[in-house]
C-alpha cells in the first residue's frame, strides 16, 4: 500500500513495528509519533485491536503529534466498538477519524487493487478520495465511524463460513470417491459458486496453504466477529462452529498457513487427501 502511494507521487512516511523494514522512495521515522507529525493524513494497518492502540495511544505514539485537521485512517480489522472510542479520542484534538479495513489479500495490496469499506464522516472521506484511488480499485462507506469495521467483520464471516462449506463438501466427496477436479467444474456451473471458491480452489488443489490470508487472522477477525455479535445481544450458532475448527487448526500447528489449512483437519478426521491431478 506504501508503495503504491509513493508511485502515485504521494510524499510518504513509514513506521513499522518490525525494524528494519522500508519502502523505496519512502523516508523513514523511528516512532509512530515522529511518522505522524506533521502529516495531512496518518494512516495505520496493522494485526489487531491493542495494536492499534498502542500505535496511536502508546509511548511515542501518534497522540503526541496530532494537530488540529489531520486524518487517521485506519485500515486493520479490529473492534468496531474499540473504533468509536478511539476516534472519540482523537476528535479531541480536532482530528478526524476513518475506519477503512480493506479486502483484496496480499495480492490486492501489491496490485493496487484493494476494496476499502469505510466508515467516517463524508468531507474526510472525500479528501481521502487519491489515496484510495492509489491503493484500490473501489471503495465503499457504510456509515459512521465504526460502521467500516462492522461491515468488514460481516463479510470475513460469510467468507469463513463459505470456505468452510467448501472445505467439507470437497472432504466428503473425496471420501466417496469422487474426485476434486471433477466435483469443481459443477460447483461453477451451478449457483454453489462463489468468489471464495474461485479464488481458493486453484490454491487447495495445487495443496498450496502459503499465506495469502494467514488462520490466525482469520481466527482474530472470527473472534472480533462473536465478540461484536455477543455486545449486540445476536447469536451466531454457524460461526461459533466455525470457530472450534480454528482453534483445533491453530492446535494442529497451522495456524501461520492460509486459513484455507482448516481443509487438513477435516481431511484428518477423514481419513482422505483432497488434491487436484498437479498436485499427486
Amino acid at each position: 500500500m506504501a508503495s503504491n502511494l509513493v508511485k502515485a507521487g504521494h510524499e510518504v512516511t513509514v513506521w513499522n513495528r518490525t525494524p528494519g523494514k522500508t519502502v523505496e522512495g519512502a523516508s523513514v521515522a523511528n516512532s509512530p509519533g515522529e511518522a505522524a507529525r506533521g502529516q495531512e493524513v496518518i494512516w495505520t494497518c496493522v494485526a489487531d485491536t491493542k495494536a492499534v492502540e498502542n500505535i496511536l495511544f502508546g509511548p511515542q505514539g501518534v497522540q503526541e503529534s496530532l494537530t488540529e485537521g489531520q486524518i487517521i485512517v485506519d485500515s486493520s480489522t479490529i473492534s468496531p466498538s474499540a473504533t468509536r472510542q478511539f476516534a472519540e479520542r482523537v476528535s479531541r484534538s480536532g482530528v478526524d477519524y476513518v475506519d477503512a479495513p480493506m479486502t483484496g489479500s496480499k495480492v490486492g495490496a501489491e496490485n493496487g487493487t484493494l476494496v476499502f469499506i469505510v466508515g467516517g464522516e463524508l468531507a474526510a472521506i472525500e479528501k481521502l478520495k487519491p489515496l484510495f484511488a492509489a491503493t484500490g480499485k473501489k471503495f465503499f462507506r457504510m456509515g459512521e465511524t465504526g460502521k467500516g469495521q462492522a461491515a468488514k467483520l460481516a463479510m470475513n464471516l460469510q467468507i469463513a463460513l463459505i470456505y468452510e462449506g467448501f472445505a467439507e463438501a470437497l472432504t466428503l466427496a473425496t471420501k466417496l470417491g469422487i474426485d476434486a477436479e471433477t466435483l469443481l467444474p459443477l460447483i461453477e456451473a451451478t449457483m454453489v459458486r462463489s468468489g471464495v471458491v474461485e479464488y481458493k480452489a486453484p490454491f487447495v488443489l495445487k495443496r498450496d496453504f502459503t499465506p495469502n490470508f494467514p488462520l490466525r487472522l482469520m481466527r482474530k477477525d472470527i473472534r472480533l466477529a462473536l465478540e461484536a455479535a455477543k455486545e449486540a445481544r445476536v447469536k451466531l450458532p454457524g460461526l461459533e462452529t466455525v470457530e472450534e475448527i480454528y482453534d483445533m487448526a491453530t492446535e494442529d500447528g497451522n495456524e501461520n498457513l492460509d486459513y484455507a489449512a482448516t481443509l487438513t483437519l477435516l481431511e484428518k478426521w477423514a481419513g482422505v487427501e483432497v488434491k487436484g491431478a498437479t498436485a499427486a
